[in-house]
């Protein structure tokens, strides 16, 4: 039988935060509303897990920071774990997920694996129209002087598929765009989402997504976003 989860408010009140402060994706899911981030609380302690070499089963630095985690608890502190999202590359090989292990995992650890709240695909989709832009502006008629052969803007994807790494695009007549190399990353290396973990604010965001460099011109040095 499955074991039954915590309801995330019950998670949340332990944390010192109420419904009010959540933003709900079922009884097991939430987002933390951004005005939380405005009170001033005393600050706790920070311990960063990182660069663990795995066992041949993958215990690395998520099933390591889980288990950290339950051990604090156990002890009576406070604790709240901060992990990255996995992304859907590696839950498909022999790694599986990205949530864990045994008895040091993070549920519902099938959801989180597979979308989770969205923000992958949100990030993909924004990421995607900045360079679906790029080639609009090369069809009708490259007002901003782009050189097609410096253009360092890729198009993401969440998997990780060699066959898309380096491909060509706006193959099939004059209708469908300006023949160039271009390629897929995956959405973890994306620029937004380097941009979205580093923002202070909705301003600071704003702020970063307008200068992400996405070509060069000619003698006039690089492209910004917000120029598109």
């Amino acid at each position: 039988m499955a074991q039954q989860l915590r309801p995330i408010l019950d998670v949340a009140n332990d944390l010192g935060l109420g419904p009010d402060d959540l933003i709900l994706y079922g009884k097991n899911k939430a987002k933390i509303d951004l005005s939380v981030l405005d009170r001033q609380t005393p600050n706790g302690k920070l311990i960063l897990v990182t660069a663990i070499t795995p066992t041949p089963a993958g215990e690395g630095k998520t099933t390591t920071s889980i288990g950290l985690g339950q051990a604090l608890r156990a002890q009576g502190e406070r604790v709240c774990l901060a992990l990255r999202e996995p992304s859907l590359g590696p839950c498909f090989g022999v790694k599986g997920g990205g949530t864990g292990g045994g008895a040091s995992k993070v549920e519902p650890s099938v959801d989180i694996n597979l979308h989770f709240n969205g923000d992958f695909h949100a990030i993909t989709s924004a990421h995607n129209l900045l360079a679906s832009i790029i080639d609009n502006s090369l069809f009708f008629g490259n007002p901003h002087g782009i050189d097609t052969r410096r253009i360092v803007w890729p198009r993401v994807l969440d998997l990780n598929d060699r066959a898309l790494r380096q491909v060509v695009v706006g193959l099939g007549g004059a209708n469908q765009g300006t023949p160039r190399e271009t390629g897929f990353e995956i959405t973890a290396a994306s620029e937004v989402m380097a941009v979205l973990c580093l923002a202070k604010d909705r301003e600071d965001l704003h702020r970063r997504l307008d200068n992400i460099i996405v070509a060069y011109r000619p003698g006039k040095g690089p492209l910004l976003a917000r120029e598109l």
